[in-house]
C-alpha cells in the first residue's frame, strides 16, 4: 500500500495521475497547506523542506519526497512510463519541468493570478517566461507526439498539472496547436481525470 501525503495542487496531481495510471492501490492523507500543516514536526520528519507530496511505501517502508523522485520510483517500481531504452530522454524533460516549467509557471501563478497590482516587474516577467514557456513546448510537440518521444512517460506526467492550470495563465492555450494536442490526449485518458480529482470533490479538467 502506497501512502500518498498531498495538498489539491499540480505537484500533488503528478503522483495521484501516476498512481492511478499504474494502478496502484494508495490512500490519501491530506495535507492542509494554506494552514500550515507541512510544517508540523510529525511531517516535517518524512518531508524535510515542508513540501507537499510525499509517500510512504508501507510494503517495503520507502519513504520518497520530491515529485520527481516520486515519479522516478514508481516507475521503476512498476515498469511504466519509464522505460530504460528512453530514459536519457525522459530525465531530461522531467529535470526541466522540476527545475523550470513548474518553478516559472508558479511564480506566474503568485504574480498574475494571487497578487495582481503588487507588482508590475513580477508580473510582465512572469508572464513572459510562461509565453516562452508554451512556445518551446509547442515546438517540441509539433515533431514529437509527447515530450519524451512517442511514448507517453513521467515526463509527461509531471508536466501536464501545471499545463491544467491554462486558464491562470492568460495565455492562450488554444492558439498553440501543438501544446493543445497534447494537452486534450492526455486529458482524456481515464486516470488522468480520476487523478486530477484526486480529492473527489466534483473537479473537472478546465477546457481549452
Amino acid at each position: 500500500m502506497i501512502e500518498l501525503f498531498s495538498a489539491d495542487t499540480p505537484n500533488g496531481k503528478k503522483i495521484s495521475i501516476m498512481l492511478e495510471e499504474i494502478a496502484f492501490k494508495y490512500k490519501l492523507t491530506k495535507i492542509d497547506i494554506s494552514n500550515g500543516e507541512q510544517f508540523n514536526p510529525e511531517f516535517v520528519k518524512i518531508s524535510p523542506f515542508s513540501k507537499i507530496p510525499v509517500i510512504i511505501d508501507h510494503k517495503n517502508n520507502e519513504t520518497v519526497f520530491e515529485s520527481g523522485a516520486i515519479l522516478m520510483y514508481l516507475g521503476e517500481k512498476s515498469g511504466k512510463f519509464y522505460n530504460k531504452e528512453d530514459r536519457l530522454k525522459i530525465n531530461q524533460w522531467l529535470m526541466a519541468q522540476m527545475g523550470y516549467i513548474g518553478p516559472m509557471l508558479g511564480q506566474h501563478h503568485q504574480f498574475h493570478h494571487y497578487n495582481p497590482g503588487k507588482s508590475k516587474f513580477g508580473e510582465e516577467r512572469y508572464f513572459k517566461i510562461t509565453k516562452k514557456i508554451y512556445q518551446d513546448l509547442d515546438n517540441r510537440l509539433k515533431n514529437s507526439k509527447y515530450l519524451a518521444g512517442e511514448k507517453y512517460s513521467i515526463a509527461d506526467i509531471a508536466t501536464w498539472p501545471w499545463m491544467a492550470r491554462h486558464e491562470w495563465h492568460d495565455i492562450g492555450l488554444k492558439n498553440y496547436k501543438n501544446l493543445s494536442r497534447w494537452y486534450l490526449n492526455i486529458a482524456n485518458r481515464e486516470a488522468v481525470i480520476k487523478g486530477f480529482d484526486h480529492y473527489n470533490n466534483g473537479l473537472s479538467i478546465p477546457k481549452i
